[in-house]
Protein backbone atom coordinates (compact mmCIF):
# COMPACT_ATOMS: atom_id res chain seq x y z
CA UNK A 1 0.00 0.00 0.00
CA UNK A 2 0.94 3.67 0.09
CA UNK A 3 1.78 6.15 2.53
CA UNK A 4 2.48 9.45 3.53
CA UNK A 5 6.13 9.85 5.39
CA UNK A 6 7.47 13.25 5.90
CA UNK A 7 11.18 12.80 6.51
CA UNK A 8 12.18 16.11 7.32
CA UNK A 9 10.98 19.98 7.05
CA UNK A 10 9.72 20.31 3.52
CA UNK A 11 10.32 16.73 2.59
CA UNK A 12 6.56 14.35 1.87
CA UNK A 13 7.00 11.06 -0.17
CA UNK A 14 5.23 9.02 -1.22
CA UNK A 15 6.38 4.94 0.18
CA UNK A 16 5.52 1.65 -0.81
CA UNK A 17 4.74 -0.53 2.78
CA UNK A 18 2.84 -3.47 4.08
CA UNK A 19 -0.71 -3.25 5.08
CA UNK A 20 -0.81 -3.53 8.24
CA UNK A 21 -1.60 -6.67 9.86
CA UNK A 22 -4.47 -6.58 12.71
CA UNK A 23 -4.11 -7.88 16.10
CA UNK A 24 -6.41 -9.03 18.81
CA UNK A 25 -8.18 -5.73 20.15
CA UNK A 26 -7.78 -3.94 16.74
CA UNK A 27 -9.62 -2.86 13.82
CA UNK A 28 -8.25 -2.86 10.38
CA UNK A 29 -9.27 0.42 8.45
CA UNK A 30 -9.02 1.83 4.82
CA UNK A 31 -8.63 5.38 5.10
CA UNK A 32 -11.05 7.71 3.14
CA UNK A 33 -10.54 11.43 3.85
CA UNK A 34 -7.67 12.97 5.89
CA UNK A 35 -7.24 16.63 6.84
CA UNK A 36 -4.30 18.35 7.03
CA UNK A 37 -3.64 19.82 10.52
CA UNK A 38 -2.24 22.98 11.34
CA UNK A 39 0.30 20.94 13.18
CA UNK A 40 0.93 18.97 9.89
CA UNK A 41 1.97 22.10 8.47
CA UNK A 42 4.21 22.68 11.55
CA UNK A 43 5.92 19.49 10.74
CA UNK A 44 6.55 20.76 7.23
CA UNK A 45 7.49 24.01 8.24
CA UNK A 46 9.80 22.65 11.32
CA UNK A 47 8.27 24.72 13.63
CA UNK A 48 6.03 22.09 15.22
CA UNK A 49 7.05 21.75 18.98
CA UNK A 50 6.43 17.49 19.31
CA UNK A 51 6.99 15.78 15.91
CA UNK A 52 9.85 13.40 15.14
CA UNK A 53 11.19 12.58 11.73
CA UNK A 54 10.77 10.08 9.43
CA UNK A 55 7.18 9.88 10.31
CA UNK A 56 4.28 8.83 8.49
CA UNK A 57 1.68 11.58 9.53
CA UNK A 58 -1.81 12.56 10.26
CA UNK A 59 -4.39 12.48 12.63
CA UNK A 60 -7.71 14.16 11.30
CA UNK A 61 -9.27 11.45 9.44
CA UNK A 62 -12.51 9.15 8.31
CA UNK A 63 -12.46 5.82 7.36
CA UNK A 64 -14.32 2.36 6.81
CA UNK A 65 -13.98 -0.97 8.77
CA UNK A 66 -12.45 -3.93 6.87
CA UNK A 67 -11.45 -6.06 9.88
CA UNK A 68 -12.65 -6.05 13.78
CA UNK A 69 -13.36 -8.48 16.42
CA UNK A 70 -15.95 -5.86 17.86
CA UNK A 71 -19.54 -7.03 18.18
CA UNK A 72 -20.02 -2.74 17.78
CA UNK A 73 -18.50 -2.63 14.70
CA UNK A 74 -19.23 -3.99 11.11
CA UNK A 75 -17.11 -4.41 8.03
CA UNK A 76 -17.86 -1.05 5.38
CA UNK A 77 -19.03 0.99 8.81
CA UNK A 78 -17.87 4.77 7.92
CA UNK A 79 -15.85 5.39 11.54
CA UNK A 80 -13.06 8.05 13.02
CA UNK A 81 -10.46 7.59 15.31
CA UNK A 82 -8.89 9.26 18.88
CA UNK A 83 -5.86 9.68 17.23
CA UNK A 84 -4.36 10.54 21.17
CA UNK A 85 -2.62 7.91 22.92
CA UNK A 86 -1.91 7.84 26.90
CA UNK A 87 0.22 6.04 28.87
CA UNK A 88 -1.97 4.78 31.66
CA UNK A 89 0.32 5.29 34.12
CA UNK A 90 1.31 8.71 34.84
CA UNK A 91 -0.06 10.91 37.03
CA UNK A 92 -2.86 12.63 34.34
CA UNK A 93 -3.58 9.38 33.51
CA UNK A 94 -4.39 7.61 36.90
CA UNK A 95 -6.86 10.82 37.73
CA UNK A 96 -8.78 9.86 34.31
CA UNK A 97 -6.87 12.88 32.98
CA UNK A 98 -6.18 10.94 29.51
CA UNK A 99 -6.08 13.84 27.09
CA UNK A 100 -3.11 15.78 29.77
CA UNK A 101 -0.93 12.47 29.65
CA UNK A 102 2.65 13.17 30.48
CA UNK A 103 4.12 10.71 27.72
CA UNK A 104 0.85 11.54 25.33
CA UNK A 105 2.10 10.57 21.61
CA UNK A 106 -0.29 11.74 19.01
CA UNK A 107 -0.87 10.00 15.47
CA UNK A 108 1.34 11.37 12.62
CA UNK A 109 3.42 13.05 15.23
CA UNK A 110 5.11 11.37 17.86
CA UNK A 111 4.07 8.11 16.51
CA UNK A 112 2.36 6.89 12.96
CA UNK A 113 0.04 8.15 11.86
CA UNK A 114 -2.99 7.80 9.83
CA UNK A 115 -2.05 9.06 5.78
CA UNK A 116 -1.85 5.34 4.23
CA UNK A 117 -3.99 3.18 2.45
CA UNK A 118 -4.82 1.08 5.62
CA UNK A 119 -4.25 1.34 9.41
CA UNK A 120 -4.62 -0.27 12.69
CA UNK A 121 -6.05 1.40 15.63
CA UNK A 122 -7.07 -0.09 18.96
CA UNK A 123 -10.79 -0.70 18.75
CA UNK A 124 -11.79 1.25 21.70
CA UNK A 125 -10.84 4.49 20.04
CA UNK A 126 -12.65 3.94 17.09
CA UNK A 127 -15.85 5.86 16.79
CA UNK A 128 -18.95 5.28 14.63
CA UNK A 129 -19.32 8.30 12.25
CA UNK A 130 -22.42 7.44 10.57
CA UNK A 131 -24.83 9.92 9.39
CA UNK A 132 -22.04 12.30 8.43
CA UNK A 133 -20.36 13.17 5.62
CA UNK A 134 -16.72 11.32 5.32
CA UNK A 135 -15.23 14.33 3.99
CA UNK A 136 -16.70 16.13 7.11
CA UNK A 137 -16.05 13.06 9.48
CA UNK A 138 -12.11 13.91 8.76
CA UNK A 139 -12.89 17.52 10.31
CA UNK A 140 -14.50 15.93 13.66
CA UNK A 141 -10.74 15.49 15.28
CA UNK A 142 -9.80 19.43 14.55
CA UNK A 143 -13.71 19.96 16.25
CA UNK A 144 -12.87 18.67 19.21
CA UNK A 145 -9.72 20.47 19.69
CA UNK A 146 -11.89 23.74 20.21
CA UNK A 147 -14.90 22.29 21.61
CA UNK A 148 -12.50 21.19 24.19
CA UNK A 149 -10.85 24.42 24.63
CA UNK A 150 -13.79 26.29 24.57
CA UNK A 151 -15.67 24.16 27.01
CA UNK A 152 -12.31 25.20 29.10
CA UNK A 153 -13.58 28.42 29.48
CA UNK A 154 -17.44 27.95 30.43
CA UNK A 155 -18.49 30.46 27.86
CA UNK A 156 -21.81 31.63 28.98
CA UNK A 157 -24.79 33.59 26.98
CA UNK A 158 -24.35 36.77 25.94
CA UNK A 159 -20.66 36.29 26.74
CA UNK A 160 -17.79 38.51 24.54
CA UNK A 161 -16.09 36.15 22.77
CA UNK A 162 -12.69 36.80 20.98
CA UNK A 163 -11.35 34.25 19.04
CA UNK A 164 -7.51 34.99 17.71
CA UNK A 165 -6.91 33.06 14.83
CA UNK A 166 -8.96 32.57 11.19
CA UNK A 167 -7.82 29.28 10.69
CA UNK A 168 -10.01 25.50 11.52
CA UNK A 169 -9.34 25.76 15.06
CA UNK A 170 -10.16 29.22 15.22
CA UNK A 171 -13.31 28.51 13.21
CA UNK A 172 -14.50 25.59 15.49
CA UNK A 173 -13.53 27.70 17.93
CA UNK A 174 -16.37 30.44 16.81
CA UNK A 175 -19.08 27.52 15.97
CA UNK A 176 -18.43 26.27 19.65
CA UNK A 177 -18.76 29.58 21.20
CA UNK A 178 -21.73 30.55 19.23
CA UNK A 179 -23.56 27.18 19.92
CA UNK A 180 -23.16 28.23 23.68
CA UNK A 181 -24.81 31.84 23.30
CA UNK A 182 -22.25 33.54 23.18
CA UNK A 183 -21.62 36.81 20.62
CA UNK A 184 -18.59 36.05 18.68
CA UNK A 185 -15.63 37.85 17.04
CA UNK A 186 -12.76 36.64 15.04
CA UNK A 187 -9.57 38.22 14.61
CA UNK A 188 -6.20 37.46 12.21
CA UNK A 189 -3.48 39.23 10.13
CA UNK A 190 -4.83 37.76 6.62
CA UNK A 191 -7.73 40.05 5.44
CA UNK A 192 -8.51 36.56 3.12
CA UNK A 193 -9.61 34.52 5.37
CA UNK A 194 -11.71 37.25 7.68
CA UNK A 195 -13.06 37.71 4.07
CA UNK A 196 -14.46 34.36 3.93
CA UNK A 197 -15.05 34.33 7.53
CA UNK A 198 -17.90 37.07 6.91
CA UNK A 199 -19.10 35.17 3.79
CA UNK A 200 -19.73 31.83 5.55
CA UNK A 201 -19.84 32.19 8.95
CA UNK A 202 -22.45 33.66 11.39
CA UNK A 203 -20.19 35.68 13.46
CA UNK A 204 -20.92 39.46 15.27
CA UNK A 205 -17.50 41.07 13.86
CA UNK A 206 -14.47 40.48 12.26
CA UNK A 207 -10.79 42.38 13.56
CA UNK A 208 -7.81 42.80 10.89
CA UNK A 209 -4.91 42.58 13.76
CA UNK A 210 -2.85 44.42 11.50
CA UNK A 211 -0.56 46.13 14.60
CA UNK A 212 -1.22 45.73 18.26
CA UNK A 213 -2.59 49.06 18.16
CA UNK A 214 -5.29 48.75 15.79
CA UNK A 215 -5.98 45.49 17.78
CA UNK A 216 -6.47 47.27 20.97
CA UNK A 217 -8.70 50.05 19.19
CA UNK A 218 -10.82 47.03 17.82
CA UNK A 219 -11.31 45.57 20.89
CA UNK A 220 -11.75 48.40 22.87
CA UNK A 221 -14.56 49.37 19.82
CA UNK A 222 -16.26 45.78 20.46
CA UNK A 223 -16.17 46.33 23.77
CA UNK A 224 -17.08 49.61 24.86
CA UNK A 225 -13.85 49.63 26.67
CA UNK A 226 -13.77 46.69 29.28
CA UNK A 227 -12.49 43.69 27.05
CA UNK A 228 -13.64 40.38 26.21
CA UNK A 229 -15.29 38.56 28.75
CA UNK A 230 -13.22 34.74 26.87
CA UNK A 231 -10.47 35.45 24.64
CA UNK A 232 -8.96 31.61 22.69
CA UNK A 233 -5.79 31.82 21.20
CA UNK A 234 -5.86 29.32 18.36
CA UNK A 235 -2.92 30.68 15.88
CA UNK A 236 -0.07 29.32 17.70
CA UNK A 237 1.80 32.88 17.22
CA UNK A 238 3.88 34.75 20.46
CA UNK A 239 1.87 37.81 19.20
CA UNK A 240 -2.06 36.46 19.24
CA UNK A 241 -0.78 35.14 22.99
CA UNK A 242 -0.21 38.75 23.63
CA UNK A 243 -3.54 40.27 22.04
CA UNK A 244 -5.13 37.70 23.80
CA UNK A 245 -4.16 38.93 27.51
CA UNK A 246 -4.15 42.59 26.93
CA UNK A 247 -7.81 41.93 24.63
CA UNK A 248 -9.33 40.36 28.08
CA UNK A 249 -11.74 41.48 30.14
CA UNK A 250 -10.48 41.88 34.34
CA UNK A 251 -11.01 38.33 35.30
CA UNK A 252 -11.74 36.93 31.98
CA UNK A 253 -10.65 33.95 30.71
CA UNK A 254 -7.96 33.35 28.41
CA UNK A 255 -7.96 29.92 26.16
CA UNK A 256 -4.78 28.53 25.01
CA UNK A 257 -4.54 26.15 22.28
CA UNK A 258 -2.14 26.91 19.60
CA UNK A 259 1.19 25.37 19.81
CA UNK A 260 3.98 27.29 19.09
CA UNK A 261 8.34 26.54 19.70
CA UNK A 262 8.55 30.35 19.85
CA UNK A 263 8.35 31.84 23.23
CA UNK A 264 6.56 35.15 24.11
CA UNK A 265 7.97 37.94 25.84
CA UNK A 266 5.80 40.30 27.86
CA UNK A 267 5.35 41.47 31.33
CA UNK A 268 3.27 39.30 33.49
CA UNK A 269 2.19 41.87 36.07
CA UNK A 270 -0.31 42.29 33.38
CA UNK A 271 -2.19 39.15 34.41
CA UNK A 272 -1.76 40.12 38.25
CA UNK A 273 -3.21 43.29 37.36
CA UNK A 274 -6.36 41.89 35.50
CA UNK A 275 -6.95 38.86 38.16
CA UNK A 276 -7.06 37.27 34.60
CA UNK A 277 -7.61 33.56 34.86
CA UNK A 278 -5.59 31.54 31.82
CA UNK A 279 -6.33 28.08 31.17
CA UNK A 280 -4.49 25.57 28.87
CA UNK A 281 -6.25 23.42 26.02
CA UNK A 282 -4.50 19.90 24.98
CA UNK A 283 -6.16 17.70 22.94
CA UNK A 284 -9.96 16.01 23.20
CA UNK A 285 -11.38 13.43 25.20
CA UNK A 286 -14.30 11.01 24.01
CA UNK A 287 -16.88 13.29 25.13
CA UNK A 288 -16.08 15.94 22.81
CA UNK A 289 -15.77 13.59 19.90
CA UNK A 290 -19.11 12.40 20.53
CA UNK A 291 -20.70 15.86 21.29
CA UNK A 292 -19.23 17.53 17.92
CA UNK A 293 -20.39 13.94 15.90
CA UNK A 294 -24.08 14.85 17.22
CA UNK A 295 -23.61 18.69 16.47
CA UNK A 296 -22.94 17.72 12.88
CA UNK A 297 -25.38 14.97 12.83
CA UNK A 298 -28.42 17.24 13.34
CA UNK A 299 -27.17 20.03 11.34
CA UNK A 300 -25.53 22.86 14.26
CA UNK A 301 -22.40 22.84 12.40
CA UNK A 302 -21.69 22.71 8.50
CA UNK A 303 -18.13 21.04 8.56
CA UNK A 304 -17.68 21.03 4.58
CA UNK A 305 -17.30 25.00 4.49
CA UNK A 306 -14.11 25.00 5.92
CA UNK A 307 -12.84 22.71 2.98
CA UNK A 308 -10.56 24.26 0.69
CA UNK A 309 -9.77 22.29 -1.61
CA UNK A 310 -8.72 18.19 -2.21
CA UNK A 311 -5.92 16.61 -3.47
CA UNK A 312 -5.60 12.88 -4.43
CA UNK A 313 -3.69 11.17 -1.27
CA UNK A 314 -0.72 10.50 -4.10
CA UNK A 315 -0.08 13.95 -4.68
CA UNK A 316 0.50 14.50 -0.86
CA UNK A 317 3.94 16.26 -1.72
CA UNK A 318 2.42 18.67 -4.22
CA UNK A 319 -0.23 19.42 -1.52
CA UNK A 320 1.63 20.23 1.42
CA UNK A 321 4.02 22.68 -0.95
CA UNK A 322 0.69 24.37 -2.09
CA UNK A 323 -0.72 24.64 1.45
CA UNK A 324 2.75 25.77 2.32
CA UNK A 325 2.47 28.94 -0.06
CA UNK A 326 -1.25 29.56 0.36
CA UNK A 327 -1.85 28.82 4.02
CA UNK A 328 -2.87 32.78 4.28
CA UNK A 329 -6.01 31.72 2.09
CA UNK A 330 -6.44 28.14 2.36
CA UNK A 331 -8.81 26.99 5.73
CA UNK A 332 -8.48 23.30 5.31
CA UNK A 333 -7.21 20.98 2.62
CA UNK A 334 -7.85 17.27 2.95
CA UNK A 335 -6.44 14.07 1.21
CA UNK A 336 -8.40 11.62 -0.49
CA UNK A 337 -7.54 7.97 -0.27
Amino acid sequence: MKSVVMTGPGCVEIREVHIPRRKPGETLLRLLFGGICGSDLGSYRGTNFYVSYPRTIGHEFSAEVVETDSAELRPGQLVTCNPYFNCGSCYSCRRGLVNCCVNNQTMGVQREGAFAEYITVPTERVYSGEGIDPRELALIEPFCISHHGVSRAAVQPGEKVLIMGAGAIGLLAAETARLQGAKVYIADIALEKLRFVQENFSVDGCILNSSEEALAEAVASATDGNGFDVTVEAAGAPQSFLGCVNASASMGRMVQIGVSKTPAEFNFTLLQKKELNVLGSRAATKADFIQTMQHVREGRVELSRLISCTYPASEAPAAFAHLHENAGSIVKMELEF
